[in-house]
């Protein structure tokens, strides 16, 4: 008889499969496929996205895949399995060693399954919704928030052609004297907030099924990190995500940031 997988054991192994792939592929020349300044794609993305769907394609055939390369792919369930293959491009083009692959599944209350990977440090950050863990050398460990750094990563790689809260953060004095500012442009840092290698994490934008959030948002919460939009309130509420280590560093930045939601409106 054979084994029934889990829905943890497909997302652990998808994102494995599509790590392996990025891996294989650092540094080596990298055709760039969308080279404007706005997009890049470069093989490894399309290359990992097809193994990753290929796992979920034959243990869950019947759900539903979304991956940023490929587009959708429509089952006959609500659950949807959301796929970021290569999460930090323009990094992972210029051999700079920051970028993850995401997997999540959605749609399915009673199952959680989630993992953002750091596919050269061979680093799984995972939940099924009962916990948040680190799998390293085929050992789980507990990840523990911790806001001891004092270390917020900001993404800064919004629109260029419209008002983008990061840059306006990164030069507020009050925001700089109170954190330690970071732009890993990768939501592999998301995973950090859980890990305790950072105390937070701000982007702007819209986060409904994102591809690129969430898996380490999913990590964030199930490892008691504080998450929210950007008004403090509920996740998808409003504009853009807040993951802090502790209540008092989600006051912190909630309280620095308000003031420049009404200078750089919604978009």
């Amino acid at each position: 008889m054979s084994r029934v997988v889990g829905d943890m054991d497909v997302a652990l192994s998808a994102a494995v499969a599509g790590a392996a792939v990025v891996r294989a592929a650092y540094g080596s020349p990298t055709p760039r496929r969308a080279p404007s300044t706005a997009d890049l794609t470069t093989d490894a993305d399309l290359d990992a996205e097809r193994a990753i769907f290929e796992v979920i394609r034959r243990a869950r055939p019947e759900d539903t895949r979304i991956g940023e390369e490929s587009g959708r792919v429509d089952g006959t369930t609500s659950r949807r399995w959301l796929v970021d293959p290569l999460c930090g491009t323009r990094n992972f083009a210029a051999q700079t060693p920051l970028f993850a692959v995401n997997v999540a599944l959605v749609g399915d209350p009673a199952s959680i399954a989630c993992v953002s990977a750091d596919p050269l440090a061979e680093e799984y950050f995972w939940t099924d919704g009962r916990g948040a863990h680190l799998r390293c050398d085929s050992a789980d460990q507990p990840l523990v928030p911790s806001a001891e750094s004092r270390l917020v990563d900001v993404n800064c790689d919004g629109p260029v052609d419209k008002p983008f809260l990061g840059p306006q953060l990164m030069a507020d004095a009050a925001f700089r004297s109170a954190f330690g500012t970071r732009v890993t442009s990768t939501t592999l840092a998301v995973a950090w907030v859980a890990a305790g290698r950072r105390a937070g994490y701000v982007s702007d934008g819209h986060f409904d099924d994102n591809v690129h959030f969430a898996a380490g948002t999913a990590v964030c919460r199930s490892a008691g990190c504080v998450v929210s939009d950007l008004s403090g309130e509920p996740l998808g509420t409003g504009r853009g995500l807040i993951a802090a280590a502790d209540v008092e560093t989600h006051q912190r930045l909630v309280d620095v940031i308000r003031p420049h939601l009404a200078r750089v409106p919604a978009h």
